[in-house]
């Protein structure tokens, strides 16, 4: 790099990093403490009367079914569900699967616990996987997904709880977690130790769905060539694996807006990885 290439400095990529980790601690700390509350039957101000059924994010898709043909919600779904999910897709819609990277509380765990298997494994985390296979690994998700909203459909019954380690991670000592639900979390957190967002990538449904939306999404992350150094800190960074150094456009369904790769964060050089809308440019 020479001396008059546009850099950012550290204080403030630092900062810019901090406010997606805040958020993810925010929104994580609210769904711990929504579950603790229903558990222990208090009334703590704001949050007495949620839950994480009302707050499924996923419960929306699968009951979209039922209350087009019943007009009623599938076991334990509330309508909050429906708001949620059309918050979910309108954001989507216009950067991505930003929940996936800022807000699900499963996926922050995931990172969280990612960071230790940093320390153990240095350069070698996050690449355990053989390329080939792990690129067929992915659209294992999808299978997921539509045996889900299937199963769902048929049955009228929140099926995915009883393998969803997000619902036994907030819910793990209350004994109405199904064993299937155990077994999953905890293959979850111990490849979490290994690979970054396991099941992020391999098996949420939710992801799946919501990669699709980078497909057409309206603000996508560009990299501007003619300033890319090749320095490929895009590359290492990326939680998702994406080789973002030979795209000009990332629209990768795994993708979950984490900004990592960007200039605000981790690129060396200003303006040469950003989100801008699908007519924006450089000029």
């Amino acid at each position: 790099m020479n001396s008059h290439t546009p850099v950012i400095s550290k204080i403030s990529r630092k900062k810019k990093a901090f406010y997606r980790t805040f958020i993810q601690i925010i929104f994580f700390l609210i769904i711990a403490t929504i579950s603790i509350n229903r558990t222990l039957e208090t009334s703590l101000p704001l949050v007495s009367k949620a839950s994480l059924h009302a707050l499924c994010p996923f419960g929306g898709v699968v009951s979209v079914y039922k209350f087009l043909t019943t007009g009623t919600f599938v076991q334990k779904i509330h309508g909050s569900s429906f708001v949620i999910m059309s918050l979910i897709f309108i954001l989507a819609f216009l950067f991505g699967p930003i929940f996936c990277g800022w807000v699900c509380p499963l996926g922050s765990f995931q990172e969280w616990l990612g960071s230790i298997g940093k320390k153990i494994f240095k350069k070698k985390y996050n690449r355990f996987v053989n390329i080939k296979l792990d690129k067929v690994l992915r659209y294992l998700r999808y299978i997921v997904l539509i045996l889900v909203i299937v199963n769902t459909a048929i049955t009228a019954k929140l099926i995915f709880q009883n393998v969803d380690p997000y619902y036994a991670l907030f819910n793990f000592w209350t004994g109405e977690i199904a064993i299937t639900a155990y077994i999953v979390l905890v293959a979850t957190i111990v490849s979490s130790l290994f690979i970054e967002r396991p099941f992020c990538k391999y098996a949420c449904p939710y992801g799946a769905l919501l990669g699709l939306f980078n497909f057409i999404r309206i603000f996508k992350i560009r990299r501007f060539s003619p300033s890319c150094i090749n320095c490929k800190i895009c590359d290492k960074v990326c939680p998702m694996n994406i080789k973002i150094s030979d795209k000009e456009t990332i629209k990768d369904h795994q993708c979950i807006t984490c900004m990592k790769c960007t200039s605000e964060i981790c690129c060396p050089v200003s303006h040469t990885l950003e989100l801008i809308s699908i007519g924006g440019g450089k000029k």
